[in-house]
Order: C-alpha cells, then sequence, then structure tokens
C-alpha cells in the first residue's frame, strides 16, 4: 500500500462521509436544540417590540413639536400681519391728520394775508 491511489469511488465516499460529519455537527450546534433558545429568542422580541415602541413614541413626539412650531410659527405671522396692519393704518391716521394740519395752516395764513390786505385797504381809504 505503498503507493496507494484514491480511485473515484474513493473520493466520493470520504467526501459524503466528511458531508456527514459536518451535517451531524451543524445539527448537534443548531440553536433549536439549545433549552434556552425559546427563552432568548423570547427575550430578543420583547426587546425588539420594546425598541419599536420606543420609536414610536419618538415619533409621536416629533410629530407634535412639529405641529406645535407650526401653530405658534402661524400665530407669530398672524400677530405681525396684524401689527403692519395696526402699523399702516397709524401711519394713514397721522397723514390725513398731518394734511389736515396743513389745510388749517394754509387758512389760516390765507385769512391772514386777508386781514392785513383789508385793514391796508382800509388805511389808504382812510387817508383819501
Amino acid at each position: 500500500m505503498k503507493n496507494f491511489e484514491p480511485g473515484f469511488a474513493d473520493r466520493l465516499s470520504t467526501g459524503a462521509k466528511a458531508r456527514q460529519i459536518q451535517l451531524k455537527k451543524a445539527k448537534a450546534n443548531d440553536p433549536k436544540n439549545d433549552p434556552g433558545f425559546a427563552g432568548r429568542q423570547a427575550a430578543r422580541r420583547a426587546a425588539a417590540l420594546e425598541r419599536e415602541a420606543r420609536k414610536a413614541k419618538r415619533q409621536a413626539e416629533r410629530k407634535a413639536a412639529k405641529e406645535a412650531e407650526e401653530i405658534r410659527k402661524a400665530k407669530e405671522e398672524a400677530d405681525a400681519a396684524l401689527a403692519l396692519k395696526a402699523e399702516a393704518e397709524r401711519q394713514e391716521a397721522e397723514a390725513a391728520e398731518e394734511a389736515e394740519r396743513a389745510i388749517a395752516l394754509l387758512a389760516e395764513q390765507k385769512a391772514e394775508r386777508d386781514r392785513r390786505y383789508a385793514a391796508r385797504k382800509a388805511r389808504k381809504s382812510r387817508k383819501r
């Protein structure tokens, strides 16, 4: 047997035996055969559910915060619009008041000119 060369059938049977041995090892290491496997799986599922619940809670909080921020911004915009409108109305009222004062001043100046003119005419007519 010094020059033993395995034939094709020998190589096939050796490969099949090796595969059988690997399959037995894999089945022995299968987590389903482990007595604590079910408990670990249940713990993993519970942890996953807790994670999902926390994630959903965070998303709900973010959504609520975003909605509150949008409401706050809308309120600020409305307040700003009201302030602008009030300022515009105030400026219009000031402009109208200023125009009335200008008209009154012009009327007063005209009345003063007319009075002086009438006084001058009266003086001239007395002198003659």
